[in-house]
């Protein structure tokens, strides 16, 4: 046995805490008269506007963005069929980025029992940059990991060190050609996954941690 070709998968994951909490909140008002209407949601959603930008102000939040405001019209109907007068609503979308969970909860705390007010949902993550440099290091892992196994399996023919042939994410390399002993383990993954769990509109102030993995596929010849 002179040369055998080893096609591997590595995975590796790693799990972080949330950076940051982006929290979704709605104003809402309804009623027969539209201007009404519009003037009231306006009203509403000045207070709600002015504690973001205080908090901006001091380093609570870090971002911000509201939606223009969106106005629609509906004739319902009663129990007798009839079709009755339009009620007019009107609604403003805010998105609040906080930069922790304990301020975040009191400012929620806060604004939920206003007139009004809708709280969504929370969208845990991480900055950009401790993203890009955990995606990086956990893919350096999972090429590590693929090394590793491929030597294994090496050594385990009786054969000496590993050379690299190829590598890529996931599904990318093709299949090699059948050869006696050619190894190919099956192994659960995908390349650069971030997850965390998402429960629904309810809102969880103790998020879990965000779990970013990397797989890679490589091909070694092994001789």
């Amino acid at each position: 046995m002179s040369e055998v070709t080893v096609t591997v998968r590595g995975e590796h994951e790693a799990r972080v805490a949330p950076e940051r909490a982006t929290i979704h909140v709605s104003v809402r008002a309804d009623g027969a008269d539209r201007a009404g209407v519009v003037d009231s949601v306006m009203h509403l959603t000045e207070p709600v506007r002015e504690s973001i930008t205080a908090r901006l102000d001091t380093g609570i939040v870090v971002d911000w963005s509201s939606k223009r405001l969106s106005v629609r019209a509906e004739r319902p109907w009663n129990s007798e069929g009839t079709q009755l007068a339009p009620v007019h609503y009107a609604g403003v979308d805010l998105t609040a980025t906080f930069a922790e969970a304990s301020a975040l909860s009191l400012w929620v705390s806060e604004v939920s029992a206003w007139d009004g007010v809708e709280v969504g949902w929370v969208d845990w993550h991480l900055t950009a940059e401790t993203r890009s440099r955990v995606e990086r290091e956990v893919a350096a892992q999972a090429v590590g990991a693929a090394v590793t196994r491929a030597q294994a399996y090496a050594t385990a023919l009786g054969l000496g060190s590993v050379v690299p042939v190829e590598i890529a994410d996931v599904g990318l390399i093709t299949p090699a050609p059948v050869q006696p002993l050619a190894v190919m383990p099956k192994m659960r993954g995908a390349m650069m996954q971030e997850s965390q769990d998402v429960g629904g509109p309810s809102m969880d102030y103790e998020p879990d941690e965000i779990v970013i993995s990397a797989t890679v596929e490589a091909r070694f010849v092994a001789r």
